[in-house]
């Protein structure tokens, strides 16, 4: 199952608004043909798995039908997936993870109804982490936000100073150029923009390449600010990525001068209400934004699926917080600051205990350059106590 997650998993951002998912079909212990559903409107794994074997010579029906995600049983933009299942002779059938769609779902109980052997449950956590954008897309009304940060090992994004410029290693900058071609969105709160100057654009470089240098689509720029800039700053955005530019700022500032002033370069401007108040460990976390109805709206009006936010730390804090972030990417630098006046990784919060601290999923690791990168994702069940350990002493 593990193999069929892999394999799925190349085609990430690119079904969208379908899941990723994969297929085997498994004779003797040995895999014989395999399957990945690449696009929407393109045939589902299944298909394609049993596409390889009919290719290979293969009879499906001697063959275990592995998929991470369970068959399909209506009709969509393609025949329901069970249906070929039956008709390919299949008799075991393993799934990884239950489908959260109510139209689509239920093809394991109907192929089992059917005389199929069919197990559910395989690497479920894997497989359920594989769909987790279409999860999100299918039980609420939000886009898929992915939080990227990077961080010295102390846990600082910045000096002192807010110099920042590089904490993370150039193979670090490809990967974030890669995800940033993937993505319809990126948010960065005012800090960043008025700091940095950021022209949040895929590039094709290591991120230092000039403006020329891109990818041929660019994502959406968002800036999350109580601080509306003047029309004619400067600034790289406002100079030559107005067309894709986004404020979110407060429900008065978007009905004032400066934003009608930015409106008529092209820039567009919304109003977002505050945030209710937080609990009594939160109440430094409360945002004058409701972050939340942003990433609706970015969804709704302007069919944003997947999104990048990269910081700073309070507003990546806030998303985690509030749990609109479905994932988070931490750039882990062997840097050392050693300096309590530095700008750290996550500010904002004031628990009182450690069961109080958020809890995070460490899903993935990897190694880009001397840096690690750590894939995180929200948990999915209460943290074990200590009576109750994750693994062996060994």
């Amino acid at each position: 199952m593990l193999e069929a997650v892999s394999l799925a998993a190349k085609h990430k951002f690119q079904t969208g608004p379908n899941p990723c998912v994969g297929a085997l079909l498994v004779r003797d212990g040995m895999i014989v043909a395999c399957g990945a559903h690449k696009g929407a409107g393109m045939p589902h794994a299944e298909i394609e798995a049993l596409e390889d074997a009919r290719r290979k010579g293969i009879d499906p029906a001697q063959c275990v039908c592995l998929v991470t995600l369970e068959p399909c049983r209506h009709q969509g933009r393609t025949p329901p997936c069970t249906e070929a299942l039956l008709a390919a002779g299949i008799k075991k059938l393993v799934v990884g993870a239950l489908d959260p769609n109510p139209e689509a779902s239920g093809g394991a109980e109907f192929l089992r109804a059917r005389g199929l052997s069919v197990e559910c449950g395989a690497a479920e956590d894997e497989c359920l982490d594989l769909i987790s954008d279409f999860i999100t897309w299918q039980t609420t009304d939000l886009p898929y936000t992915i939080l990227k940060l990077a961080s010295t090992l102390d846990g600082r994004i910045a000096t002192r100073t807010g110099h920042s410029k590089w904490i993370s290693s150039v193979q670090s900058r490809r990967h974030v150029h890669e995800l940033r071609r993937k993505v319809q969105a990126i948010i960065v709160g005012g800090n960043t923009f008025y700091r940095d100057d950021p022209i949040l654009t895929a590039r094709l470089s290591d991120g230092e390449g000039t403006e020329e240098d891109l990818s041929p689509e660019q994502p959406l720029a968002v800036i999350a600010t109580s601080r509306l800039p003047d029309a004619d700053l400067p600034m790289r955005l406002l100079r030559k990525g107005r067309k894709r530019l986004i404020f979110w700022t407060t429900a008065a500032l978007a009905a004032g001068p400066k934003a009608e002033q930015l409106r008529r370069k092209g820039v567009r401007v919304l109003g977002l209400t505050g945030d209710a108040p937080g609990n009594k460990h939160t109440a430094n976390l409360r945002s004058e934004l409701d972050l939340r109805a942003g990433l609706v709206w970015l969804r709704e009006n302007l069919g944003c699926l997947h999104v990048l936010c990269e910081g700073g730390g309070r507003l990546g804090l806030y998303l985690l917080n509030k749990g609109l972030a479905g994932e988070f990417i931490l750039h882990l630098s062997p840097k050392i600051l050693g300096d309590n006046d530095a700008v750290p990784l996550f500010n904002g919060l004031t628990p009182q205990s450690i069961d109080q601290a958020l809890n995070l999923r460490l899903t993935e690791t990897a190694r880009l350059g001397p840096d690690i990168m750590l894939v995180m994702r929200p948990s999915r069940h209460e943290a074990k106590t200590p009576e109750t350990p994750l693994c062996s002493p060994d």
